[in-house]
């Protein structure tokens, strides 16, 4: 009689811890009411959604799409509208209500500025003044920095006992007449290019040290040696799934930080809920975070969506 007591109890005790653990689980996440998009009630607001068409834009569309879905919006899920230009016309039109944009696009290309500010916030609040003259809002703005950049190959890298600055890169191409930096046709010829490294080091680069390929062989062949150094974007997930290692950059690139702009109409109608949703997506996105999050689509080949979804758990703002 007591060895069938004691079977019934344990029996109900890891019943009780497989409910516990299951809640456990799903808390985790932000589950429930704890979620941050949960504590905003968007019930009955339309919105449309867009994004550019390349993977980390995806990404982070997808993370707007799904935690203004928990928040209740009807959403209309119109990421990967195309490029800049598109994504932008889109929102000046009222076609969409919302897409991610970086500051230094918004400073130079939407408002035609010269002279960016090399301070995040800076930069991000001169856009977000001026963009208001468009009815556009600029909502937080990312940690992380996706500019131009350089990486140096595995070879390059051991050679110098570690990652170069963008100074000891061009004095060591300087000092190696066989070294080659790999870049895309336009890079050498922007504003915002090759020739902001150029004069913060003092060293003009060969057109012989010169590789003109494209964006994607860029990664691969830096990776494979036959590039020295590579010019890249900074959260490529490529950097970290190939190897890479990035040019320490003491600020000479234009940055390149990422807030949501937002329609003023639609802003205004639930400002608390955009200002909440989109710090809690944006404030934990640092380079790492967010080439990592790349990585899994460049490089694995996950969907968007599915990375997003993890993302949006994993920082409790949509239930798991």
């Amino acid at each position: 009689m007591g060895k069938k007591f004691a079977v019934i109890v344990g029996a109900s005790a890891l019943a009780l811890a497989a409910c516990s653990s299951d809640s456990d689980d799903s808390s985790g996440g932000g589950s429930g009411g704890d979620a941050v998009a949960s504590q905003y009630d968007l019930s009955g607001v339309d919105l449309a959604i867009g994004s550019k068409d390349f993977d980390e834009q995806l990404i982070l569309g997808q993370m707007m799409v799904q935690a203004y879905e928990a928040a209740g919006a009807n959403v209309d899920d119109k990421v990967n509208l195309g490029g800049t230009a598109v994504a932008r016309e889109a929102l000046l039109s009222g076609e969409i209500d919302m897409y991610m944009e970086y500051n230094g696009t918004g400073w130079t290309v939407h408002l035609g500025q010269e002279d960016p500010s090399f301070d995040p916030e800076e930069l991000t609040s001169g856009v977000r003044d001026l963009d208001a003259e468009n009815g556009i809002v600029w909502v937080d703005r990312s940690p992380f920095n996706n500019t131009y950049g350089f990486a140096s190959s595995p070879a390059a890298t051991e050679a110098n006992g570690g990652p170069f600055t963008l100074k000891s890169m061009m004095e060591y191409v300087r000092d190696n007449p066989d070294a080659v930096v790999c870049m895309e046709s336009e890079f050498p010829d922007r504003p915002d290019g090759l020739i902001l490294t150029e004069t913060h080091a003092g060293i003009e680069l060969p057109d012989a040290q010169q590789n003109i390929l494209d964006t994607g062989v860029i990664y691969t062949e830096t990776a494979n040696d036959n590039c020295d150094f590579g010019e890249i974007f900074t959260t490529d997930g490529r950097i970290p799934a190939l190897g890479l290692t990035l040019v320490e950059d003491p600020g000479v690139n234009i940055l390149y930080n990422i807030s949501a702009t937002i329609r003023e109409e639609t802003y205004d109608a639930n400002a608390d809920a955009y200002d909440a949703i989109t710090a809690a997506i944006l404030e934990p996105l640092d380079n790492l975070k967010m080439a990592e999050l790349n990585a899994r689509v460049s490089a694995e080949g996950e969907e968007p969506a599915a990375v997003a979804k993890d993302y949006l758990v994993e920082q409790g703002i949509i239930a798991g």
